[in-house]
């Protein structure tokens, strides 16, 4: 009898322990702030996050949600790109056709580069030392020299692309949202070189990379996860996400993949395999918070979030932020997991 009520004990702390979330929200922070918002981008060096917000880019503490101060002056803020070697930050100003350069430490704008109409999501390719925009409405790319700030070369990239990711190996991929495909660029040459369909995933939007494993990971609109082997060019399995997908991320340490979605949910996929995945949770966030970031050296996700006033009167969008209730939620891996 003795025996039997271990086992049954046993059994019950193990259910307990699987029901537990994998992850939580662990702190909310109210940053605060006027108008809409875009990507948000962590600065694990310093502990800090840059978030595109509608005229300017915030810089806050990631640990305190303190303000450390903006780039001002940008007209249609979305993506932000830190080139560390050269000690310059690079925002896009898609109202403009154009990204400005600033100053790491200082915040100060230094110039304002020539890009595309719509410059939306922007990354820095270590490996080629550039930085790449992602313009959607131009159907192109345009390569900065991160030092000079200056153009180099605007690339056709054969359809719309919204996110990208470097692979550290020389080859940047972006998606493309109107075609369901992701596109592969020669860093060094400016060039395209492959791309290959996201079907049955459609309207890839998010982006992230497992570079261990040759892996990209390419959320879609259409309620899906494409994940693609980028050496053979192709998906390879598809896993169920949230609705209004627009961030995605992974981190290596743990094998999971996130989706952060506007239906206010945070899908995490757990890698077993290289080619085989699992839902482990879909965490309650807050509604249209669909931006995120990962440090990937304390495994922190950031969401971003507000509350809005009423919608308008032809019932289309959302209603205005409410001043004051633009909020950085922390989410954070329960131990034990």
């Amino acid at each position: 009898m003795r025996s039997l009520i271990v086992v049954l004990v046993l059994a019950a702390a193990t259910a307990v322990a699987q029901e537990k979330p994998a992850y939580q929200i662990t702190h909310t922070l109210v940053l605060g702030g006027d108008g809409s918002w875009d990507y948000i981008v962590p600065d694990p060096p310093n502990r800090r996050l840059f978030i595109g917000r509608q005229n300017r880019v915030m810089v806050v503490d990631e640990d305190t949600g303190k303000l450390l101060g903006e780039v001002t002056g940008i007209q249609g803020a979305h993506g932000t790109a830190i080139a560390d070697v050269t000690g310059h930050g690079f925002a896009t100003a898609g109202n403009e056709q154009s990204v400005v350069m600033f100053d790491l430490k200082t915040f100060r704008v230094l110039g304002r580069i020539p890009a595309a109409e719509d410059a939306d999501a922007i990354i820095y390719d270590a490996t080629s030392n550039r930085v790449f925009t992602f313009n959607g409405d131009a159907h192109s790319s345009t390569v900065i020299d991160p030092r000079e700030g200056t153009l180099i070369v605007n690339i056709p990239v054969g359809g719309k692309p919204e996110y990208g990711v470097s692979a550290g190996d020389g080859k940047v991929y972006a998606n493309l949202t109107d075609t369901s495909e992701v596109v592969e660029i020669d860093a060094k040459a400016a060039a395209v070189t492959r791309r290959w369909p996201t079907a049955p995933c459609r309207q890839p939007v998010a982006m992230a990379i497992d570079p261990v494993h040759h892996r990209l990971f390419s959320g879609c609109r259409s309620g899906l996860m494409a994940v693609s082997d980028y050496q053979s060019g192709k998906v390879v399995v598809t896993v169920p996400i949230g609705a209004g997908v627009d961030g995605a991320a992974f981190d290596e340490a743990w094998g999971d993949v996130f989706a952060s979605n506007a239906d206010g949910t945070l899908t995490v996929i757990h890698q077993d395999a290289p080619d085989r995945y699992h839902v482990i949770d879909n965490l309650k966030t807050a509604p249209a918070a669909r931006n995120m970031g990962l440090d990937p050296t304390n495994h922190r996700i950031f969401i971003v979030s507000a509350k809005f006033g009423s919608p308008p009167a032809s019932g289309r969008g959302r209603g205005a932020v409410l001043p004051g209730t633009f909020s950085l939620l922390v989410i954070e891996r329960n131990a034990g997991r």
